[in-house]
């Protein structure tokens, strides 16, 4: 009765999935010339991120439209692998989720994605020109990075394990959405494929699944307190980790929001924070969990 339960639980999840996410999936990627994709970047010069899987860069095509463009440093890689990795990137389809364009090979193997209008996530924590993100928009961040991870965790197939999450690689589009961009199966194809699918399930305390859980803690803290965790200054694993952490909150506060927030939900994000922190030595939540956590903002339980 217990399996019945999980499976009809897992079919509803998907359909709800289903849902939310942007409708139309794409059914096949664009190849763009090489040519085009180093002009719309400036020859690789409007980087927005990099890190140990490459960089990103900012395309304006000629039409005016803003793109996300990846590389992929596997340039050792089989061609028809790459081509089979392009092709399951291409399927993923979640509002929360960069939208996979197309690609183009060259002196670089390069991944187009979708529309990035207002920029990364880290330029409007930093940035003083940038507009300040209201309470409302940083919780729907939160949320929305976790309801990506949840699908790509249980709902693809092959589930993806390759995600990095930071300030940097979260996407804004139009409307303040927030929007994975550095998500993909960029090593050896059949090393996903071999994963069993339910393996992020609600009882997961894999490695994988509490170092990207971990990831999010440290994304929460900086929503919260409007800055980057990759930068000189205060460390927010640290702050969130000391004793004194419940009298010292509202000093943490980022600025740009003044009073404009709601106290409780504020405690209970950074009570969500801390449960993520930990998880890294001691796997404890999975992804679901901290997903709903999050969703109905409802009161942590004591550990």
């Amino acid at each position: 009765m217990d399996r019945l339960i999980r499976k009809f639980r897992l079919l509803l999840l998907a359909w709800f999935h289903r849902s939310v996410s942007v409708p139309g999936p794409k059914s096949f990627v664009t190849l763009f010339s090489y040519k085009d994709i180093k002009r719309a970047t400036d020859s690789f010069h409007r980087i927005i991120y990099k890190n140990s899987h490459g960089a990103a860069y900012k395309a304006r095509f000629g039409d005016g439209e803003v793109a996300l463009v990846k590389e992929v440093e596997a340039l050792n890689q089989e061609k028809d692998v790459f081509y089979r990795e392009v092709q399951l990137l291409g399927r993923l389809h979640h509002r929360h989720l960069l939208a996979l364009r197309g690609f183009t090979t060259g002196h670089k193997r390069l991944l187009v994605f979708d529309n990035i209008e207002n920029g990364s996530l880290k330029e409007h924590l930093n940035d003083p020109q940038k507009t300040p993100l209201n309470w409302k928009t940083r919780l729907q961040i939160a949320v929305g990075v976790a309801a990506a991870l949840e699908y790509l965790f249980l709902f693809s197939n092959p589930p993806i394990y390759h995600v990095s999450i930071s300030s940097s690689s979260i996407m804004l589009d139009e409307n303040f959405t927030a929007k994975l961009s550095d998500v993909g199966l960029l090593s050896s194809i059949e090393s996903y494929v071999k994963i069993p699918h339910t393996s992020c399930s609600e009882d997961c305390k894999s490695q994988e699944c509490s170092n990207i859980v971990f990831q999010l803690g440290v994304l929460i803290l900086e929503l919260v307190s409007g800055q980057s965790s990759d930068k000189g200054g205060f460390d927010l694993v640290q702050w969130i980790q000391e004793s004194c952490f419940d009298s010292c909150i509202h000093n943490m506060i980022d600025p740009d929001l003044g009073s404009n927030y709601d106290s409780r939900e504020l405690k209970r994000l950074l009570s969500v924070a801390r449960l993520c922190i930990r998880t890294r030595d001691k796997p404890t939540f999975s992804v679901p969990q901290i997903f709903r956590y999050l969703q109905k903002k409802i009161d942590i339980p004591c550990h």
